[in-house]
Parts: C-alpha cells; structure tokens; sequence
C-alpha cells in the first residue's frame, strides 16, 4: 500500500482538528526554517500538513530516524512527507546533523525543526540546542519562523501507539534573524521566547 502526502494530510486533520493562524507573518514559498516546541511524534506530521499545499510541497521536517525508520509503516509515513531523518546515535564530526540539514536544503527546500531536541514530557517547553543558532549563522538569508504547536500531545500521548481525536492550534509567527555580533546564548533565548510569545497570542 502506498501512503500519499494527500492522505497523510487528511489523517493529520482527522485526528488533530487542527486551526492554523498566521500571526505577522503571511505563507512564502521563500526558504525558510520552521522552528517549533516538541511534545508529540505527530508534530512534525501535523505542522507540515497545516501548511498550504504549495509550501508542504518545499517544506521537510527534520525527525529521528531511531523512530521513523522502525518498523513498516513508519519509514512509508516518512516518506510521504519528504522527511529528512537524522541518526541522533550516529552523529560523527566530519558529518553532522547540521551540515546534512543545510546540504539537503540546497537552495529549495525549507525544514521543519525541534530546536529542543527530544520531546518534553512535562509539556513545558526546554532550552534550545545550538543547532538553530548556527544554521542562522551559516545561512543568514534564511527567515527563522517561530510556530507553536498546542494540544497535539494529548492527540498522541508519550507511550501511546493510537492516537486520540482531539482539536489543536498551530500557531506562526513573524521570522526572526541572528544579528550581528549575537551571541549563541542570547540567540537561542530569544528564539525561544518568540515561540513562547505564540502560545498567549
């Protein structure tokens, strides 16, 4: 059986009754890096299938390849939106996660990313890693745009396989950019305080 974007989609839909408000910021197939809070398998999914056709169609979420190649049916979902699998275990210095991401881009592709790495158990929001910080250093033409995604871990709680029907928001806000002389730190705080912001807008 082959699993199509457009049925992913309408799963996506089904299960999470997602709304999706655009908040300063209006959608562009421009190159863009969708920066997220993480608390559910199925934010990457959800996320991408909430954005217009024309975007999702240049638009790849970065996910764990440890998660999304088990199995049968995992890696064909993958595969139906495009994405990109990191091997979290595998990550060797001459090669990393970053330089694969900004590779697999090229000149077309936006990506959807996790800046906290793994998902909160809490629902509360973690630190950032650098990872964001230096893909916006390396390259800085690219809008970083905060998205906050509400609910979705209820559709899918941790250590469940079956999902819940339930409705859930996804939030985008206006892009952001690493400034000149910004240190990592600073970078990365206000990142995830852009995100934060979303969640009371």
């Amino acid at each position: 059986m082959k699993i199509t974007s457009h049925v992913i989609v309408i799963l996506a839909k089904l299960f999470t009754g997602f709304t999706v408000r655009w908040k300063d910021c209006q959608p562009d197939t421009c190159q863009r890096v969708y920066f997220a809070n993480h608390t559910s398998h199925l934010d990457a999914v959800v996320l991408w299938s909430a954005l217009p056709t024309e975007i999702r169609a240049l638009t790849r979420p970065v996910a764990a390849k440890d998660y999304w190649s088990k199995g049968w049916l995992k890696p064909r979902i993958a595969a139906s939106f495009n994405a990109l699998l990191i091997d979290r275990k595998g990550i060797k210095v001459h090669r990393s996660p970053l330089d694969m991401m900004l590779e697999q881009m090229g000149d077309i592709y936006s990506l959807i990313v996790f800046p906290e790495g793994g998902r909160s158990a809490t629902g509360e929001m973690g630190a950032f890693k650098s990872g964001l910080y230096y893909m916006g250093k390396k390259r800085p033409d690219l809008e970083l745009v905060p998205v906050y995604i509400d609910n979705v871990n209820r559709v899918l709680p941790r250590g469940e396989v079956l999902p819940v029907p339930l409705l859930s928001c996804i939030t985008i806000g206006a892009p952001i950019f690493l400034e000149t002389g910004e240190s990592k730190q600073a970078f990365l705080k206000r990142a995830r305080e852009a995100v934060l912001k979303l969640k009371e807008m």
